[in-house]
């Protein structure tokens, strides 16, 4: 930089006006118009979004052009001509704008790109044009592991685009663009060229140590695709390991089919989709979560009836110890009331475990505990609806009768196994039964009617039931599904189709997901004291990570469930290895959590005012002159901008072929139209499907 005639020979300019912001240059008369030749290889200039440098003690500034224009001014003075006597008249003389963005530096191995401007030029100092070197080294990412070349930059002599894969999935990466304007190519592209630039790294570092030929190191990543319009079911299938799921209207297909069985959820999904309401519902719905993930997976329904009636005396015997303890109130109302009917609740609860218990300990138990409860009853008959008074006398029975049972099925202390947010497995039956229990024993039956039915319907939902029954989900353990799921040591691209599950569960079942991969990656961190790198991409992810407001109030909706887990990971996930990629086309309807933790931007066209000014919001003021192109770009062009680049850049992203593509082109109206290519209708089969009817294959 130090070069004085160099720089004389780049000069373009001087600096006219200066703030943190902007820069504003007046352009020399003799500047280029439209092509530079004195850089080496003829380059545009000026354009927007090219580069310009104002050297300085540091090296030089590096500014990225966001504004042209002409100002009419007085014919200018130039120096060392006697132009002084001449008649001023109006001359046009342009000026442009620029965005400081970085310093290049100078090095022993060529130029190097700093962050961030360190001191501010003054008015006066002069512009030079980059030169190829220059360009090239402001570009190109010299971060150590940027391996991956997603495009090239037509700003800088067409040089390749590198990012570094740590930086880009490590701390989220959004990719923002209208329909059509290449976004779901982007995802897909940046997914193989990273599994494709990792494969090629493998295969030198084979060969510069001389390993053995036969054996191959396969690539060790982890992607997990979210696909709601079923879109990227074909993208990869030359890479090998790529697990599809769905949900399966018939036998056909390669997918498999998609699982999310209720014994994952957490109790919170639970209340979401079940509607509980607070004061009621929610903590009988949590017991009997409790209560169901302790009992023995293994046993058949009776065994596991009897599981249940040990932990019923538990309760039982907790809540008697706190009647002994108010003594003498029982004698007084509410608490002869509430003692009475508590005891009315706890008897036929005990009835219906009677037909269904096998231990004849347990049997026995039962039976002399409603024999008891019956005698006490019958001493303390209601009178107009009340009871009389009790006294430890109806309490302390009761109680020797479960110390002296404690020798039969050992003692009756609090569980220390499974939470309700375990995953653990039970059957769908076998809880709504629990539940029955439960809201009986606490006379609350008439607030669980509609409860259970709706909990029922959702259960017995064919369209609902091959995703969430756990009667057909028994081989299917939590250790399978982590490894069906999200892999183990070798490449892993899990697809999962989301366009044929129903709206009413489409949140619920993304949210578990996202929970449980999201827990998976902090357990292993916790176990192995290493990360996982995985990467979790959202596809459309302004349909499921939606931004909720503080209005709804104590109601837990799957929807807003959904965006919270997303909002987790986005906050949390780095530390456990876990990336995120978010691509919508409606970033101003998107968590603004989630979006403001993405750290890179991938920005193709956003023409809507609504989405460019939120975009604009999360990048530095000094940028935001850079996103005035955002409503112009055509496909495949994007802004790149954030942690894994430099500086802010204009990529024309690589091309796919079409077979490697999404299936997100455009409809062929006027090939169908014109019968170039035929469409097959049979709105019969459709129609059965929809409704849900079996059909033969003859059919």
């Amino acid at each position: 930089m130090n070069d004085f005639d160099q720089i004389r020979h780049l000069t373009i300019g001087t600096v006219d006006f200066v703030s943190p912001k902007e820069i504003k240059v007046i352009l020399e008369i003799d500047a280029p118009f439209n092509i530079a030749l004195n850089t080496g290889v003829p380059q545009q200039f000026p354009r927007i979004n090219g580069f310009l440098l104002i050297p300085n003690e540091l090296g030089a500034l590096i500014g990225i052009i966001t504004w042209i224009g002409i100002e009419y001014s007085p014919y200018p003075k130039r120096k060392g001509y006697r132009d002084f006597d001449i008649v001023d008249l109006p001359f046009p003389l342009r000026k442009l704008s620029l965005s400081p963005i970085g310093i290049l530096k100078e090095t022993g191995n060529g130029y190097e790109v700093r962050r961030g401007v360190y001191n501010y030029p003054s008015v006066g100092d002069v512009v030079i044009l980059p030169t190829e070197t220059q360009l090239k080294a402001i570009v190109q990412n010299k971060d150590r592991n940027a391996r991956v070349v997603i495009g090239n930059s037509p700003m800088a002599v067409n040089t390749p685009i590198f990012v570094d894969p740590d930086k880009l999935f490590g701390r989220h990466l959004a990719i923002l663009g209208n329909t059509g304007s290449g976004k779901s190519c982007t995802v897909a592209g940046l997914i193989r060229w990273s599994i494709e630039s990792a494969q090629e790294e493998i295969d030198k570092n084979k060969i510069d140590k001389n390993k053995d030929e036969s054996k191959t190191p396969q690539v060790n990543a982890r992607f997990i695709i979210l696909d709601p319009n079923g879109e990227y079911g074909n993208c990869f299938n030359d890479l090998g390991s790529v697990r599809k799921y769905e949900v399966k209207i018939s036998d056909s297909g390669e997918a498999r089919q998609l699982k999310m069985p209720s014994w994952m959820w957490n109790s919170w999904e639970w209340i979401s989709i079940a509607q509980a309401s607070a004061r009621t519902q929610r903590p009988i719905l949590r017991r009997a979560l409790r209560e169901i993930k302790n009992a023995d997976i293994k046993d058949t329904y009776t065994t596991y009836t009897d599981t249940l009636f040990k932990y019923f005396l538990v309760s039982l015997k907790i809540s008697l110890i706190n009647f002994q303890k108010k003594g003498a109130d029982l004698s007084k109302f509410p608490e002869k009331q509430n003692y009475g009917e508590f005891l009315e609740n706890v008897k036929k609860s005990m009835e219906t475990f009677k037909d269904d218990l096998i231990n004849e300990g347990y049997k026995d138990i039962n039976n002399s505990l409603i024999k008891k409860i019956s005698e006490i009853l019958e001493d303390h008959p209601k009178s107009k609806g009340y009871y009389p008074a009790f006294s430890l006398k109806e309490v302390n029975p009761l109680l020797e009768i479960l110390y002296s049972a404690e020798s039969i099925i050992g003692k009756l202390i609090p569980y220390e196994g499974p939470d309700e947010d375990s995953p653990v497995f039970f059957k769908n039956e076998n809880f709504l039964a629990h539940i029955e229990r439960l809201a009986q024993e606490s006379n609350q039956q008439q607030y669980f009617d509609f409860f259970l039915m709706r909990v029922r319907s959702l259960l017995t939902d064919k369209r609902i039931a091959s995703v969430i029954d756990t009667a057909t989900s028994e081989e299917l353990t939590l250790e399978q599904w982590l490894t069906n799921y999200i892999g183990d040591n070798n490449l892993s691209i899990t697809i999962v189709d989301l366009s044929l599950l129903p709206s009413e569960i489409i949140y619920l079942i993304v949210s578990v997901m996202a929970r449980i991969i999201f827990e998976a990656h902090h357990r292993y961190k916790k176990q192995y004291d290493k990360t996982l790198p995985t990467v979790l991409v959202v596809d459309e992810a302004h349909n499921l990570i939606k931004r909720y407001g503080q209005e709804e109030g104590e109601n837990i909706s799957s929807q807003k469930l959904c965006t919270q887990a997303f909002e987790k990971i986005a906050k949390e996930g780095r530390k456990f290895g876990l990336g995120l990629i978010i691509a919508s086309q409606r970033p101003s309807e998107l968590s603004q959590t989630v979006l403001s933790q993405c750290n890179t931007f991938l920005l193709h066209r956003i023409v809507s005012d609504r989405d460019q000014e939120i975009v604009k919001r999360l990048v530095p003021d000094a940028m935001g002159g850079i996103l005035s192109e955002l409503p112009v770009l055509p496909s495949r062009k994007a802004i790149l901008l954030g942690w894994a680049t430099p500086v802010p850049l204009l990529v024309e992203i690589k091309e796919l072929p079409e077979e490697q593509r999404p299936k997100s082109k455009d409809p062929d109206f006027w090939k169908v139209w014109i019968n170039e290519e035929e469409r097959e209708i049979d709105w019969g089969k459709i129609a059965k499907e929809w409704q849900g009817k079996n059909f033969s294959k003859e059919e």
